[in-house]
């Protein structure tokens, strides 16, 4: 069986889910569509597909069965539940929402839709991100004791000029773009941390949103966790990683997208480390890393054997609602506790 594809938002990141579905064999590319009509019509001449400046013409589409959103992330939860109600499943770029209200809207319509909601949180599947999570749940490493997630990215001015980047309607800023891949790393190797303490400002750029963010999340076992995510470190990214420390071991994983190990020391396996950290890896061309193609296999899998996608919307919204507690602690000056959130029952 052929699943087919419409991706709405021909920007930066849809080369990705372009050049995924082309590469799998049960997955067609079947229609494109964006505002600007010059974006929509470069990958339709590309793929042979048909371009749109609208969703509704995808959606109208009896041929269609997923919608991949690749749109400003403000975008993200009405064009969803759109194409949720039309019939769709849904592929849903990071963050899958701006606030808890529209994530959960987002997952309710899916549900009563009876469709398939996926949120593209592709570095999950890095390998040395599947070997970092296979040791810690296996308890090799103890006890967690502590935790680091570290973007230190630069982005020029220029970038947010385009009139969404940055904006608290339709973006955020480094914590819930730039940095809610590694702090969804985070969580998914530590589980969501009952509280937080954040700050966050504005030092380099002229936006809405905040260009550097800090946070220590406090866990109810007693383990703690540092966040850091920023867009000012000039000239260049410098450094995206996701540390684990505990009683027998300590593991980091960096690269360009989390995809090369950079501490790898274990109890026992002291002798394996120089074999288990490879330098000859190729980075990714971006930090948008290699494993899109993961992500939309997976959510074909989870449609044919009817079963929740590894990455469901319950995955999907715990980053956003640990940057929206780093935000109301920066806000209120107090530390914030956070809700319980469901826990998904498909993790990789």
């Amino acid at each position: 069986m052929t699943i087919k594809f419409g991706v709405v938002g021909c920007g930066r990141i849809s080369p990705r889910h372009f050049q995924s579905i082309a590469e799998l064999e049960n997955a067609k590319l079947a229609g494109v569509a964006d505002i600007i009509p010059s974006r929509a019509e470069r990958p339709g001449k590309e793929y042979s597909v048909d371009a749109y400046t609208d969703l509704r013409y995808l959606l109208d589409r009896k041929d269609i069965d997923i919608i991949n959103i690749c749109t400003p992330s403000g975008l993200h939860p009405a064009m969803a539940i759109e194409a949720l109600k039309a019939g769709k499943h849904v592929i849903v770029e990071k963050p899958m929402a701006l606030n808890l209200q529209d994530a959960d809207e987002m997952i309710q319509t899916a549900q009563s839709m009876k469709r398939k909601l996926c949120v593209v949180l592709q570095n999950r599947y890095n390998p040395p991100m599947l070997e970092i999570k296979k040791v810690v749940d296996e308890g090799k490493i103890g006890r967690i004791l502590l935790g680091n997630a570290t973007v230190r990215w630069y982005r020029p001015q220029n970038y947010y000029e385009d009139g969404w980047h940055g904006t608290i309607k339709m973006d955020g800023g480094a914590l819930m773009n730039q940095s809610i891949h590694h702090i969804d790393a985070l969580q998914w190797l530590m589980g969501m941390p009952e509280s937080v303490v954040g700050y966050k400002a504005t030092l380099a750029h002229k936006m809405e949103a905040e260009d550097t963010g800090v946070a220590i999340m406090r866990f109810s076992n007693g383990s703690l966790a540092i966040v850091e995510g920023s867009t000012v470190t000039y000239p260049e990214n410098l450094e995206g990683s996701v540390a684990i420390f505990g009683e027998r071991g300590s593991v980091k994983v960096g690269g360009t997208a989390l995809n090369r190990k950079g501490i790898w020391k274990i109890e026992n396996e002291m002798e394996k480390e120089n074999l288990l950290i490879r330098q000859d890896i190729t980075d990714p061309p971006s930090v948008y890393g290699s494993s899109h193609k993961a992500v939309i296999s997976d959510m074909i899998s989870a449609i044919l054997e009817d079963r929740d996608p590894r990455t469901n919307g319950y995955e999907g919204k715990k980053s956003v609602q640990i940057v929206l507690a780093i935000y109301e602690s920066a806000e209120k000056r107090k530390e914030v506790f956070l809700a319980s959130n469901r826990s998904s029952n498909a993790n990789p």
